[in-house]
């Protein structure tokens, strides 16, 4: 794991197993003709993966004092919408990858309508989840949760800048649209994943923008980052074929503002997000060392 600290190198551990014992939970296969379904996303959801938004979540309702279980029940939701939006982006119809965390994906190890199914079910999932009065004992907070995770996976989010990502194949974007882009698609579901657990600790709205600026910047320097891994990295860490927005002819960051510059754009973005940590003290270190490690890692 290059370069994190020793203390974000055991969170990570720490949540990627608890990740995995969630989904292990609730993906528990029947002895029913619904068998390959779960087998399906169970390949998609348990192992591999940088697990980055449950950890933002954990980090960020840790400076609240927020109950342990809720954290892990709120994170699993967030990671069900995240693996459900990877499996969809690697069918044939949107992206065409063979290639995720290192193993086939979902509609090569099993099939394209089995693949479809387990992404439109761990997105059903993740609501199941947060309704649950396991995941909060107050409705009101478990409503705004839903609402939040709603809108960041929906066409104002996520799915939104899957679309814009699927007509920069067509177009010729600037930079302002690149930036839009990615700040929906990958932008949203980790800003969404902070405001939950300020969410948690009951933090009002006016007392989350400083929160809300960190992950905005985050989320920016985690998408450059990724630009520079897809032109630079190695297949075998980052577990799926790269250089393929290049071969797509999309614009990128990294092919608006060359190389150099996408390094200094995205160490600038790291710097805010820190800066805007500045109200917290050493409890917010772990959120200081995943702003630091956006542009570190390696996969």
């Amino acid at each position: 794991m290059a370069h994190a600290s020793l203390a974000l190198q055991a969170a990570l551990k720490q949540v990627s197993a608890e990740m995995d014992r969630q989904f292990d939970l609730l993906l528990a296969v029947p002895g029913d003709p619904r068998k390959g379904l779960y087998e399906a996303m169970r390949h998609a959801a348990i192992g591999g993966g940088k697990r980055l938004r449950p950890l933002l979540v954990s980090a960020t309702a840790q400076l609240f004092g927020v109950d342990r279980t809720c954290i892990a029940r709120t994170a699993l939701a967030l990671e069900c919408i995240h693996v459900y939006s990877l499996i969809h982006d690697d069918l044939p119809a949107m992206d065409d990858d063979d290639m995720r965390r290192g193993k086939p994906t979902v509609h090569k190890a099993f099939d394209e309508a089995t693949a479809i199914l387990a992404g439109d079910c761990l997105h059903a999932l993740a609501f199941e989840v947060i309704a649950d009065e396991k995941t909060h004992s107050d409705p009101f907070v478990r409503i705004e949760l839903s609402g939040t995770l709603a809108i960041a996976a929906g066409p104002a989010g996520m799915a939104g800048g899957q679309m814009m990502d699927l007509e920069a194949e067509k177009s010729s974007f600037d930079l302002a649209t690149v930036t839009r882009l990615q700040a929906m698609k990958t932008g949203a579901l980790i800003s969404c994943a902070v405001e939950s657990g300020a969410i948690l600790g009951r933090v009002p709205i006016e007392g989350r923008t400083g929160l809300r600026g960190y992950a905005r910047d985050v989320g920016l320097a985690f998408q450059i980052a990724d630009d520079i891994l897809d032109a630079e990295g190695d297949e075998a860490l980052v577990g799926k074929k790269l250089q393929k927005d290049g071969e797509a002819g999309k614009e990128t960051f990294l092919s608006l503002l060359g190389l150099e510059r996408a390094r200094e754009q995205a160490r600038m973005l790291v710097d805010q997000a820190i800066e805007h940590l500045k109200p917290y003290g050493a409890e917010a270190d772990l959120l200081r060392d995943i702003a630091r490690y956006t542009l570190e890692r390696d996969r």
